[in-house]
């Protein structure tokens, strides 16, 4: 393949990766912008601490007295804008990477940074992340980066519970709470900031996506976030596509809202519904509603059916 084409060819795929990433976690149309630094968008949450949206899952931009941690780097083409975009905000180099989770939107950007940045996952991501394997209830067009790459930049640390990077006001602490999203969704808190990222275990207000197919769990995902919410000490939280930061109560309010859909799947399949019925019945509560929370389209909402009935006993 001659190099024209091979460019056109990842421009493509790069774009209806976008496209499908948007359209599941945002619920929003339209072409997706071409990388470039000035389509990152850069909000402030402290002076040290940015978040970076735009072309995939939001970035978090953390910097230290050393360098500066990134969480998540987007799809591929969009790892070199994202350097770009950080040198407009500090002189400082980037340090490390933490992957929250083995998604193409939140780590295929990895590719592009320079092999001496560490990169830091859960073990469960770190052993997904080579094979990147199909999202459940999405069609994607079929990609590795990793794999294109010779095994650029993946995961070369991992933790199991817990992990704590850095000293005093430049720490970033990892927890991992169990499956949900996938089966190493990482939360990462900022104690300086009192800020959280989760990652896509907490999205946006909307359905997430339960990928059975990376160890997601539908039946254990709303203890998962109630763990998460008891995190102390956080006044922001920054979820993996919401447009906007929100708070901690907001995190609870995610696992009730889980929780309401995994009872209700469990209802359903108790009094012999069929998953089906269930994705063209079920209502997002008006309670939720009330919240901001969106109804998802029916076909989101028989994957994740199809995943909680394939649990339960």
């Amino acid at each position: 393949m001659n190099t024209r084409a091979l460019v056109f060819g990842t421009i493509v795929v790069a774009g209806a990766l976008s496209a499908a990433v948007g359209t599941a976690q945002q619920g929003r149309g339209g072409a997706p912008p071409q990388p470039s630094a000035g389509a990152l968008q850069a909000d402030k949450i402290r002076d040290n601490l940015y978040v970076l949206r735009g072309g995939g899952g939001n970035t978090a931009v953390f910097i230290t007295a050393s360098g500066v941690v990134l969480v998540d780097t987007k799809i591929a083409g969009w790892g070199q804008p994202i350097i770009e975009r950080v040198k407009t905000l500090t002189d400082r180099p980037i340090t490390t990477i933490i992957n929250t989770h083995t998604h193409y939107d939140h780590v295929e950007g990895n590719v592009e940074f320079p092999p001496t940045v560490e990169v830091v996952a859960h073990e469960n991501a770190a052993a997904l992340m080579p094979e990147m394997r199909r999202v459940t209830g999405i069609e994607t067009p079929e990609r590795n980066v990793f794999a294109d790459h010779g095994g650029r930049n993946l995961p070369t640390r991992t933790f199991t519970d817990r992990m704590t990077i850095g000293r005093g006001d430049d720490r970033v602490v990892l927890h991992y709470f169990g499956r949900a999203h996938t089966s190493g969704d990482a939360f990462i808190v900022f104690p300086v900031a009192r800020a959280l990222h989760t990652g896509d275990a907490f999205p946006n207000k909307g359905m997430p996506i339960m990928d059975a197919n990376n160890g997601g769990s539908g039946v254990a995902y709303p203890d998962t976030i109630a763990r998460a919410a008891k995190l102390p000490d956080i006044d922001t939280v920054i979820t993996g596509h919401d447009p906007t930061t929100l708070t901690i109560a907001d995190v609870q309010t995610y696992a009730d809202f889980t929780r309401a859909f995994v009872d209700a799947v469990r209802a359903a399949r108790k009094s012999g519904r069929t998953v089906d019925e269930v994705a063209k019945m079920w209502q997002v509560p008006e309670r939720f509603l009330k919240d901001g929370y969106a109804q998802p389209a029916v076909d989101r909402v028989r994957s994740n059916a199809q995943v909680v009935w394939d649990e339960l006993p």
